[in-house]
């Protein structure tokens, strides 16, 4: 067996090509607001460790940009009674609405932040800023039923509907239209117009411009074996790029998604894969944890293989 390399201890010019971020995202064709978090990193792997220092700074210059606006109102728990428990103050542009169901503040230090820009709307739903700021950019709309942990950053036009958990560590693009969010993120990049509008569970992950996940899709983070053993005797996921087995440095990693990859209803993606840009799963796929190329096509044809046996009905024996 090919011995494994440490893909944290190589320099950045040895980095194999399908291990960095310019193979799985175009920020020319695709500009993003965060894309600096991924381009000064080392790898795309690398981004991984980096999503919640880099949150937690940009939400400590934009709270520091919007405290200082005349035109932004400041609400606290004061303004909210028998809501919750702790401290919290929430920073609103113009024509943004801020309505909590419950609120979990901070009960020591400074109190977390929650920032609305011009036009959005957080309506009955559960935050925690003792967690980490919070920020909903313009003219996007919480649902009733969201909850949300800080460090998370939602750039504007987004529609996080009823039933989202945003676990913190999260960044969310820009919605241009017709994209949403429903299931349960941790520790996620969602780049500009990716789509999670149904109950699935992600994290540890980076998904690109336009990306797709389909009803039920989820992308496990953890292996199923690893689950049995006890923290400190879990290994890194190790995967081959070319022939050659890298060892990531990461015992949990979800997925990395290309551009425009699209993943079709009821599939599941195993920890420590890597899909190429332009990519399509048909629905009940099950991908393996590897690195597939840019426009794989993934099929899952049980009923041609034979797996699925078909017969006839007779209505009259029902």
């Amino acid at each position: 067996m090919a011995d494994v390399i440490k893909l944290s201890e190589l320099p950045a010019d040895q980095v194999p090509e399908k291990l960095r971020w310019e193979y799985y995202f175009d920020f020319q064709a695709h500009p993003f607001a965060h894309s600096s978090l991924v381009t000064e990193a080392k790898s795309v792997i690398d981004v991984l460790g980096k999503i919640g220092g880099y949150a937690k700074s940009w939400l400590a210059e934009k709270v520091d940009e919007m405290g200082k606006a005349d035109s932004v109102k400041l609400l606290t728990e004061a303004d909210f009674p028998n809501r919750g428990v702790g401290s919290f103050r929430a920073l609103l542009a113009e024509g943004a609405v801020f309505d909590p169901s419950y609120y979990v503040g901070s009960n020591s230090g400074e109190p977390g932040t929650i920032c609305l820009d011009k036009g959005a709307k957080l309506l009955g739903s559960v935050i925690y800023p003792a967690e980490g700021d919070i920020y909903i950019g313009a003219d996007s709309l919480v649902e009733p039923g969201v909850g949300i942990k800080g460090p998370t950053i939602a750039m504007e036009g987004n529609e996080i509907r009823q039933g989202t958990y945003l676990r913190g560590n999260v960044i969310l693009g820009a919605n241009s239209g017709g994209a949403a969010y429903r299931g349960e993120l941790k520790n996620v990049v969602m780049m500009n117009d990716a789509n999670f509008p149904h109950p699935s569970y992600l994290g540890d992950s980076i998904c690109g411009f336009s990306t797709h996940f389909g009803n039920q899709v989820t992308a496990a983070n953890l292996g199923i074996f690893q689950g049995l053993r006890e923290r400190a005797k879990r290994t890194n996921v190790v995967i081959a790029v070319d022939g050659q087995q890298y060892d990531l440095g990461l015992v949990k990693m979800g997925v990395v998604m290309g551009d425009l990859a699209q993943v079709g209803c009821s599939s599941v993606v195993a920890p420590g894969t890597l899909i190429g840009p332009n990519c399509v799963a048909y629905g009940l796929c099950n991908i393996d944890r590897g690195l597939y190329d840019a426009r794989t096509l993934f099929k899952n044809k049980a009923i041609g293989a034979n797996v699925i046996e078909i017969g006839t009905i007779d209505p009259s024996r029902i």
